[in-house]
């Protein structure tokens, strides 16, 4: 459940229920708070669950278990995925080296069923394992303004860089924080501002008005800007889908030792190409998520999400479709109706940075 819900009510909130939990879904205009964004800076809470990792082996741990290798510096942070043994996602995962400890950002579902599995395949590591969800608060400050109002509420230290990087610092000298640095999932400049629980409402209203103004964000929102920048979501492209069907290379660390699901993965990129790939289009009217895409009359794959998206002033959205298909021209169902579509670039709309997650595939830029 949301931690600062008075203060979200005093906006005009409106909620709903994602990954088990009460989330913001909007402020009654997604779109106009969309182009405040994409023109300012926007606030938004995350429903991440959190995962602690502790003990001598906890690197170690972690680093075998999933797509990307663990950074081993405090202060470091890296994207990545866990597998099934098909190679098909369970979840995506921020994991952030905090010195002593591992500190993976998750859905906020999966924070318990991965605690429970890692947990029983501890054997003799060293290490200490537990869902640490309700302890921390965590703030997506995005847009092009985002890294100005980081530098005028935040005490103690800059704005972090590259990206995933993060520093240590407070607002007002008070409130302890950690800001991490996005990996623009909405194609703005980004950063996630982690406090206490307890110190929840203080932190958002701190990043709503103090320094630059900022307006707060929810989720329809949130869907839209990070459909405009290309960026494939955990509920609706990558979760059950094989990495490298998705294009979540940045994810992937084809270097590294060993991990679950490691021998399709590699199988599929020593190939070349996978079977599916994900797409993006452009259409007339606005399909739901699991219509049918065709081209020259034949079925060539599904939807998984779209939107209307205020930018473009069109609906516009992700099709995982056949990896071979070598036209733009598309059809998309809609209501029984076969409504006109375009394959089209990612992203849509291009910002003031780029999301890490664009799918990417062998051989492209």
């Amino acid at each position: 459940m949301t931690l600062v819900a008075d203060i979200h009510e005093a906006h005009g909130a409106t909620f709903e229920t994602r990954g088990g939990i009460e989330v913001v879904s909007h402020y009654g205009r997604p779109e106009r708070t969309h182009r405040a964004v994409r023109n300012g800076v926007g606030v938004i809470e995350h429903g991440y669950g959190v995962v602690v990792v502790e003990g001598e082996d906890r690197v170690d741990y972690v680093d075998n278990a999933v797509t990307n290798t663990v950074p081993d510096e405090d202060g470091e942070g890296v994207y990545a995925l866990l597998l099934d043994p098909d190679g098909r996602i369970e979840t995506e995962m921020y994991v952030y080296n905090a010195g002593e400890r591992l500190l993976i950002f998750t859905p906020r579902d999966q924070a318990e069923p991965l605690v429970e599995e890692w947990r029983s395949k501890t054997f003799l590591q060293r290490v200490k394992i537990r869902d640490a969800s309700d302890e921390f608060g965590v703030f997506g400050v995005h847009g092009p303004q985002s890294t100005e109002k980081v530098a005028s509420i935040l005490s103690g230290a800059g704005a972090p860089e590259p990206e995933l990087s993060f520093v240590r610092g407070s607002i007002g000298g008070e409130l302890g924080v950690t800001v991490v640095a996005s990996d623009n999932p909405t194609g703005e400049e980004g950063y996630d501002v982690i406090c206490r629980a307890k110190d929840a409402e203080d932190v958002l209203d701190a990043l709503l008005f103090y320094g630059n103004p900022s307006v707060p964000v929810g989720y329809q929102t949130w869907d839209s800007l990070t459909a405009e920048a290309g960026t494939p979501l955990f509920e609706t492209e990558l979760r059950g889908n094989v990495p490298n069907v998705v294009g979540v290379r940045n994810a992937l660390d084809f270097d590294k030792g060993c991990f679950v699901g490691q021998e399709l993965v590699s199988k599929i990129e020593n190939r070349g190409r996978p079977s599916r790939r994900l797409v993006g289009f452009r259409a007339d009217a606005l399909p739901e998520s699991g219509a049918e895409v065709s081209a020259g009359g034949e079925s060539v794959g599904t939807v998984t999400r779209a939107v209307e998206s205020p930018m473009l002033d069109a609906p516009i959205g992700f099709a995982l479709v056949d990896y071979g298909l070598d036209t733009d021209a598309l059809e998309v169902a809609v209501d029984g109706d076969r409504i006109d579509a375009t394959r089209e670039p990612l992203p849509f709309v291009e910002g003031s940075a780029v999301s890490a997650r664009i799918p990417t595939y062998p051989g492209e830029n």
